[in-house]
């Protein structure tokens, strides 16, 4: 089987403990190259590690390099954009961490010079590759829990050490950059609709200036209606659930079923009677198999699994997020 072949622009700490390994259990691609913007000897490192054959001192050279087909993008939030657009410039496939930018207009940015250089961009939303989350889709389009009203989702974490996070960084961090965009993107993809408002309550740090607890609440059309709350300061959450008329769907794997081995959990209840499924996935996996299946078989970026306007419409919810959160009023998704 071809192998589509891949670089890395940085180190970055997910790039070595979830990504490079996805890449190697993937059948359809293969890492060739990884570069650093710092120490020469940290790719060298990373690379002996995962017997990466090229190694490269600056992200423009590995974007020179004829033999790399697509490159993955780990890099801060801030700086998604700039080495977008240059890879895409360089004939390269992206598939990068989520969130894509900072809000829409870079994304729309991106967008024409992906479109420009016929080049496909995917964003990193790896729990999107999950098989659990088709399974609830079907379950809900059965109407085994009725009409669905209302969907709530949350993630959070205690980040014990802010000094120095990334997470905690003006230029890009926060709890909606962080975790608040799994939140939104699973609502409006398990829903199949897109908010027409919502309004947003923020705790944020005195001292870093970015959100670390956001509680949400969204509305939909037909008056369907979803909140989400998302904390760097409480205990390991990963979870969603979808209220119907007649019963609810509970996901409590729902982003990070890879801490538990790759098992989601579905639960269906109504009235006094439960069932629970357990659907095995490997979603980093099966994110990079996607996206290398799309570039072997040169389909067209509407193909993608998971396509630019996915991306586009899940940065206008949180860019609506954003101006909640400044004004403190409820605010339309445009």
């Amino acid at each position: 089987m071809r192998k589509v072949r891949w670089g890395i622009l940085s180190t970055a700490k997910i790039a070595q403990k979830e990504l490079i390994p996805a890449f190697l259990r993937a059948a359809n691609a293969e890492v060739k190259a990884i570069a650093t913007s710092g120490r020469i000897e940290k790719a060298k490192e990373v690379a002996e590690n995962f017997d990466i054959e090229k190694t490269y001192d600056s992200y423009e050279g590995l974007l020179e390099d004829a033999e790399i087909e697509a490159v993955y993008i780990p890099l801060p939030n801030h700086l998604h954009k700039e080495w977008v657009i240059k890879a895409a410039r360089k004939g390269k496939h992206i598939l990068c961490e989520k969130p894509a930018a900072l809000n829409t207009e870079e994304v729309l940015e991106m967008k024409k010079v992906c479109e420009d250089e016929k080049v496909l961009f995917m964003e990193g939303f790896m729990y999107h590759f999950h098989p659990q989350h088709k399974r609830v889709q079907e379950i809900i389009e059965s109407r085994e829990i009725g009409e669905v009203r209302f969907m709530r989702a949350s993630f959070s974490f205690n980040l014990a050490q802010k000094e120095n996070s990334i997470k905690m960084n003006a230029k890009g961090g926060g709890s909606i950059y962080d975790v608040g965009c799994y939140g939104i993107h699973s609502i409006r993809n398990i829903l199949g609709a897109e908010p027409e408002s919502l309004q947003v309550h923020a705790v944020k740090d005195s001292d870093y200036q970015v959100d670390t607890d956001v509680i949400a609440y969204l509305m939909f059309p037909d008056n369907v209606r979803a909140t989400f709350d998302v904390s760097f300061g409480m205990a390991r959450r990963s979870e969603y659930e979808v209220i119907g008329t007649e019963g609810r769907i509970i996901v409590p794997r729902a982003y990070r079923p890879d801490w538990f081995g790759g098992d989601g959990l579905v639960i269906v209840e109504k009235e006094n009677v439960s069932r629970t499924e357990t659907i095995q996935g490997d979603q980093y996996r099966n994110e990079v198999e996607s996206i290398s299946n799309v570039v072997i078989n040169g389909y067209l970026p509407e193909e993608l699994e998971h396509h630019f306007s996915n991306t586009v419409d899940n940065h206008r919810v949180m860019d609506a997020c954003f101006n909640s959160m400044n004004t403190g009023k409820i605010v339309p998704v445009v």
